[in-house]
């Protein structure tokens, strides 16, 4: 068996991203078993490997891992992505947590109703650079070090990046008014593994698509 973590979810964004990511930024090759058909996910809840019965699960080190959170902060803690003592920890799971919520309100953006569109997109807008955005822009403003935490590469700064790019698929103009976290973006996106990653041709995934959806409904439904 490869000693690779084996990522199992559907071929696509979702609540795998974010673990994508943080393998990615460690430097960590991974490798993928993408869930096809109803079938697939059926066959892994029949053999045991989901204990609460859904994905993303991630085999890494012997263990078949669930529960998003759960195997970021494992990889973040193998790999050296969570800061060097428990204040640091706790400021990175907070930066993260806040990420995460704005996260979902993206990736959720494909799956709303026509009539709830337009209104779940200004929602979108209006979070990102009302709640969060100032609030990171803040802290790296007063931390005045290339990271948010300490002065390490480290979880909290892979998420806001995927995030950031995220919203700025949504509205390409929505970091106009926060220039650290431009400059954050530019400075994070050049270190060698994240560079690596954001190239053409990495297990990075595509923008979900409205014709994806019915299918994913198909897998999960």
């Amino acid at each position: 068996m490869s000693g690779k973590p084996k990522l199992y979810y559907f071929n696509g964004r979702g609540r795998m991203e974010s673990i994508r990511w943080l393998l990615a930024a460690a430097g960590v090759e991974f490798e993928e078993c993408f869930l096809e058909t109803k079938d697939d996910l059926t066959k892994l809840r029949k053999d045991g490997s989901l204990l609460f019965q859904q994905v993303p699960m991630v085999e890494i080190d012997g263990m078949k891992m669930v529960q998003s959170r759960a195997i970021g902060n494992y990889i973040a803690m193998k790999y050296n992505l969570y800061g060097k003592d428990l204040k640091e920890r706790a400021l990175i799971d907070m930066y993260v947590e806040a990420v995460i919520d704005l996260n979902e309100l993206l990736m959720t953006h494909p799956f709303q109703p026509a009539d709830k569109k337009e209104q779940h997109f200004a929602t979108i807008v209006e979070k990102a650079t009302n709640r969060y955005f100032p609030v990171y822009e803040k802290v790296l403003k007063d931390h005045g070090q290339d990271f948010l935490v300490g002065n390490q590469f480290s979880r909290a700064d892979v998420q806001l990046l995927e995030t950031l790019l995220m919203a700025e698929e949504c509205k390409p103009d929505i970091l106009a008014k926060f220039p650290l976290l431009q400059s954050f973006k530019a400075r994070i996106s050049n270190i060698p593994t994240v560079k690596k990653f954001l190239q053409p041709g990495s297990q990075r995934k595509p923008p979900l698509q409205e014709k994806d959806v019915p299918k994913l409904m198909k897998i999960f439904h």
